[in-house]
C-alpha cells in the first residue's frame, strides 16, 4: 500500500505531511530562545549600569549603534519567540473555531509591539 493512501485528499495535494512545519516551527523558537540569553544579559546589565543616570544619559546610550543595534535585535527575538510560543499554547489548549483567530490575534499583537519597539528605537537612535 502506498504510504500517501494515509493522507487526507487536501494533504495529498498540497504535499504536507505532519512533519512539514512542527519541525520548522520547533527549531526557530529553539534558536531564538538561544539567541534571547546574551541579548537579555546584556539588557539586564545595561539597564543596571544606567540605573542612577538622568534621560539624557539615558538617550545619549541608546543613540549609540551598538545598544540600538542590540535593542532592535532584542526586540525581534522576544517578540517572535514570544509568538510561537504563544501559537503553540493555543493550538494545544483551544478546541473551537476560536483557534485560527485566536492566533492571528496573538501573532498580530506580538508583531505589533516589535514594530512598535523598533520604530521608537530607531527615532530616538536617529533623534526623531
Amino acid at each position: 500500500m502506498n504510504r500517501s493512501s494515509f493522507r487526507s485528499p487536501l494533504g495529498r495535494a498540497i504535499g504536507l505531511g505532519s512533519a512539514k512545519s512542527g519541525s520548522q516551527h520547533w527549531l526557530v523558537q529553539r534558536v531564538t530562545a538561544v539567541a534571547l540569553v546574551p541579548l537579555t544579559l546584556w539588557f539586564v546589565a545595561s539597564i543596571i549600569a544606567h540605573a542612577g543616570s538622568d534621560y539624557t544619559t539615558f538617550i545619549a546610550w541608546l543613540r549609540t549603534p551598538f545598544a540600538a543595534g542590540g535593542m532592535i535585535l532584542l526586540l525581534i527575538a522576544l517578540f517572535h519567540h514570544a509568538a510561537l510560543g504563544l501559537q503553540v499554547v493555543i493550538e494545544d489548549y483551544v478546541h473551537s473555531g476560536a483557534r485560527f483567530a485566536a492566533v492571528i490575534a496573538i501573532q498580530l499583537c506580538c508583531y505589533g509591539l516589535a514594530v512598535t519597539g523598533i520604530v521608537a528605537t530607531l527615532r530616538i537612535a536617529f533623534g526623531g
